[in-house]
């Protein structure tokens, strides 16, 4: 845990106001309640960037392979963050040059200043909170554990700092089979260290704390998952753990839940395990590529998945993704394999969720420039070499916070306070 020195604090209150001024239509800051996810649209935040010198001993993680200094030849994120708000004490090095000459930089989330900088500009553009990602093949290891929970008590002073909600959201789609204790125990571990629960910040559904959990019933040859038996067993165990004092559970689902078809596996028995959870939330990212087939699968698939789930008094959570790349991790793989289309494409969900009749949102990613679905602020300058074999998708010349306004807009949307039109909802800066 790094606390925030007076200085730092200083510097995002000046920060903060100086944005608040600039922002173009930034939404007004409102308060949030804290005992429902109805209303609400909720980012998915991976916090798992490092860099050398940060503290957390785990060299430049996710920038590189192998946590190396960035360089060509070793990145594999698609996206470069905009440092251009972020003093020099929050900055790190890469052997990477922008065009003009100067030094590209990168962020660490193991630091307070740098997260709490993105809970401002959630506050700031009027978005209701995050899902905070904890990997559970990440907790095994000492270094990584201690990152996990520092991000964590980051993630708690951003959203408290910034009067924003967050709740935790396990992945446990890389657990081997048969190990659902190891997710057990660490809830336990983490009930006891941290009263997480009871943070006046941590997000509630149903008069209960939230605890999301994805990769439940994914249909994968690649790799190990758990089994719908070792779900059960978890299920089961938060549903009724005293300690835990009751719990509202998501499920993170496959995209072919419902028809038990596409990516999920075909065992009925999935859908039995469904409902045993409050919320479920269909992963949609890359199972659509253009404005029109998005609306398509809102119109079809999402409508009848909440029909089933009303049926049911379930909650439904759409997740919705701003365009997709990962060229850098996967160089076979083409530069913006889905592309943003300015924000048109995302709204296309955006407005097909509403539509369909959904009255909650998960926005996937916040930060993930690994695959370039963040919506948070990225340059449209990003490094350019020495040499070959670097290339970086943009926001195609808009503002870095083009997108965090749409999020922030669909929030209004999500609420009825604003139509479900096809066209964005504000119009484009227009070219110089």
């Amino acid at each position: 845990m790094i606390p925030v020195p007076l200085p730092w604090r200083i510097v995002l209150a000046l920060g903060a106001l100086c944005g608040a001024i600039h922002a173009a239509e930034a939404v007004p800051a409102t308060p949030i309640d804290p005992g429902t996810l109805a209303g609400k649209v909720m980012v998915g935040y991976q916090g798992w960037f490092n860099a050398e010198g940060d503290g957390a001993r785990r060299g430049y993680n996710h920038w590189t392979r192998g946590g190396a200094k960035p360089a060509p030849g070793n990145v594999r994120v698609d996206l470069w963050p905009d440092l251009s708000e972020f003093p020099a004490a929050e900055r790190f090095p890469t052997e990477l040059v922008h065009a003009d000459g100067s030094r590209a930089e990168v962020f660490s989330s193991f630091l307070r200043p740098t997260v709490v900088r993105h809970f401002a500009w959630m506050q700031e553009h009027g978005i209701d909170g995050a899902f905070l990602q904890r990997f559970i093949n990440s907790l095994g290891r000492g270094t990584s554990l201690a990152a996990n929970n520092a991000v964590l008590e980051n993630v708690r002073a951003g959203a408290r700092q910034h009067e924003r909600v967050y709740a935790l959201m396990y992945d446990l789609s890389s657990l081997a089979p048969g190990k659902a204790g190891v997710l057990i125990a660490d809830w336990k571990q983490l009930l006891r260290d941290t009263q997480l629960t009871r943070d006046p910040a941590y997000l509630r559904h149903n008069g209960k704390p939230l605890l999301a959990l994805w990769g439940c019933g994914f249909k994968d040859h690649d790799k190990p998952r758990p089994s719908l038996e070792d779900w059960r067993q978890i299920l089961t165990f938060l549903k009724t753990d005293a300690e835990s004092g009751g719990l509202a559970i998501m499920l993170g689902v496959p995209t072919g839940w419902r028809t038990l078809n596409r990516d999920s596996v075909a065992d009925p028995a999935l859908l039995e395990l469904i409902q045993m959870a409050d919320v479920i939330s269909p992963w949609t990212p890359g199972r659509y590529r253009t404005p029109e087939t998005a609306a398509t699968h809102a119109a079809t698939v999402w409508s009848a998945d909440l029909a089933w789930c009303r049926e049911r008094r379930i909650d439904f959570l759409p997740v919705a993704f701003p365009g997709f790349s990962w060229h850098n991790m996967k160089p076979t793989s083409p530069l913006d394999e889905i592309p943003r289309r300015q924000g048109r494409f995302f709204w296309s969900q955006i407005a097909g969720a509403k539509r369909a009749g959904a009255n909650m949102l998960y926005v996937a990613m916040f930060d993930e420039v690994d695959e370039a679905t963040a919506i948070f602020k990225v340059t449209n300058h990003p490094p350019t070499g020495p040499g070959d074999g670097v290339r970086f998708a943009t926001y195609e010349g808009l503002p870095g916070d083009h997108y965090l306004r749409l999020t922030g807009h669909a929030a209004k949307v999500i609420r009825g306070e604003a139509p479900a039109n096809d066209e964005l909802p504000f119009p484009l800066p227009t070219p110089p």
